[in-house]
């Protein structure tokens, strides 16, 4: 880890904080995401509106907020599922990857939230992590369910935009975190056990390898995003540090926590989307860092 401590380091800070009004653990449905315990939340899944508003999920209590460029939190929706990550249609709906429901559509406007994908051809998800919008409209998810070692079975799915499904990846050992390099062309893939990132081409044909494209030594990867000069930052779980590394797989930049060790996922945003704000998850925080390259456009805002 010498190496790796002695990279540039970029500064977080504290953006905005879950209010205490929505920390009451009396709050939460019985049996809802048993594999949280004694928390007053678990934020993730963070993505924003054309409007510079951050979108965030609650694990633990089905709950969808909204940030306000100020930091104010307000509820859109609370609901009988585990929302986890979140991507924006360019059309405004917001799509949820659920672990206990699959792929869900949130209409911001009216809170409503409806099943969108829940199977492929007979077979049921068996608990989705995260998402992501090519620029053509294909939605691409990972399907982690409680794969591992022990289990290297997470799939790694494309929903075309045409309205098919098709499985990337059967063989993934906790799939978790995915993004798209700035010109679609490289689909990056977190791994959760393992701490390191599957890159491949995003399609199914079998006409290319997956690779590792990078790994590391301690903790667990969550999730990624990309900038526009198509370097990758990488959320490394219970280690609370963010690794930017290039598009070679070189580390580039350390961002260390400034709260707890559940770094869990990241959003460019700001006027010039120079900015990254990362979901501090058992803190109920969001974390901001100012960098050095604006983040990739993403579908919602073509």
């Amino acid at each position: 880890m010498g190496f790796l401590s002695s990279l540039p380091t970029i500064k977080t800070e504290v953006f905005a904080s879950l209010p205490k009004k929505y920390r009451d653990l009396g709050q939460r449905k019985a049996g809802s995401a048993p594999r949280f315990k004694n928390v007053d939340s678990f934020l993730e899944g963070p993505a924003f509106d054309r409007e510079g508003n951050l979108y965030v999920a609650d694990i633990v209590y089905g709950r969808i907020f909204k940030v306000s460029p100020q930091g104010n939190f307000d509820l859109v929706v609370q609901y009988d599922g585990e929302p986890n990550g979140l991507r924006i249609h360019k059309d405004g709906r917001i799509f949820i990857a659920d672990y206990k429901n699959g792929i869900m559509v949130l209409d911001p406007k009216t809170g409503d939230v409806s099943p969108f994908l829940r199977t492929r051809h007979t077979e049921s998800l068996r608990g989705v992590n995260d998402l992501v919008f090519s620029s053509n409209g294909d939605l691409f998810f990972t399907d982690q369910g409680m794969t591992g070692l022990q289990d290297p079975t997470g799939r790694v799915y494309r929903y075309s935009a045409a309205g098919h499904t098709e499985c990337l990846l059967y063989n993934a050992p906790s799939p978790n975190g995915i993004a798209l390099s700035p010109n679609d062309d490289t689909l990056y893939v977190a791994m959760t056990v393992t701490a390191e990132v599957w890159n491949m081409a995003p399609r199914c044909d079998g006409s290319s390898k997956v690779a590792r494209f990078t790994q590391m030594i301690c903790g667990g990867f969550d999730g990624l995003v990309v900038d526009e000069k198509g370097n990758l930052v990488i959320a490394n779980i219970r280690v609370g540090v963010l690794w930017v590394v290039s598009n070679k797989g070189e580390p580039i930049y350390r961002i260390p926590s400034c709260g707890g060790d559940m770094t869990t996922n990241m959003a460019y945003g700001g006027p010039d989307r120079k900015q990254l704000f990362i979901t501090d998850s058992t803190n109920g925080n969001i974390l901001v860092a100012d960098m050095p390259f604006p983040g990739k456009v993403l579908y919602s805002h073509l």
